[in-house]
């Protein structure tokens, strides 16, 4: 979209409403500035998915630190932008990292002998205390996350599969995860 004074100076107005609260405002903001998010992040992340997650969370942001803008240090957009130029590079950053990581735990595994049948029964055991706390999570909260964690599906995909809103769908995700975390932490 083109750069304009008016519309800058509407974003600008729509951020310091954001700042008092202004659910309308954010709204506006959303609209004005979330593709262009979004543009950022893809651009960064190469990563459509990861994308989406980025420009969600830089929303979040924006909504929850609006009055930290300072007017008199750049525009509304260029302040949002900074966020999530900020963020993206944080999610490659951690990405490498946390490759680097498993790179350095491979070699190390490599050098270490194991058993190969104690290994395969003990994953077995794991699966079958995972298959066994799915099946004690609610409908809504299973379907979701089998989903996106089995067939591989995007927040997005699994709320269009589901016709469910993307919200809704995050919220019971969670939830479900962390009743997940807490089943699989009691043990068989």
């Amino acid at each position: 979209m083109p750069h304009s004074p008016e519309r800058s100076a509407r974003v600008e107005d729509l951020l310091a409403r954001v700042a008092g609260g202004d659910q309308d405002a954010f709204s506006g903001i959303y609209d004005a500035l979330s593709g262009t998010v979004m543009g950022l992040a893809c651009r960064i992340l190469r990563d459509a998915a990861q994308a989406e997650e980025v420009t969600q969370d830089v929303m979040v942001e924006v909504w929850r630190t609006a009055g930290r803008y300072d007017p008199d240090r750049g525009t509304a957009k260029a302040w949002v932008l900074t966020l999530a130029h900020r963020r993206a590079v944080d999610r490659v950053r951690s990405a490498q990292a946390s490759a680097d990581r498993e790179q350095r735990s491979g070699v190390l595994e490599a050098d270490r002998e194991f058993d190969e049948v104690a290994e395969a029964v003990q994953d077995r055991d794991e699966q079958r205390r995972l298959y066994r706390c799915l099946a004690e999570l609610a409908r809504q909260q299973r379907v979701p996350l089998v989903l996106a964690y089995y067939r591989g599906l995007t927040y997005v995909e699994v709320a269009d599969a589901l016709s469910t809103p993307e919200g809704t769908v995050k919220s019971r995700m969670r939830a479900g995860l962390r009743q997940l975390r807490a089943c699989l932490e009691d043990g068989p």
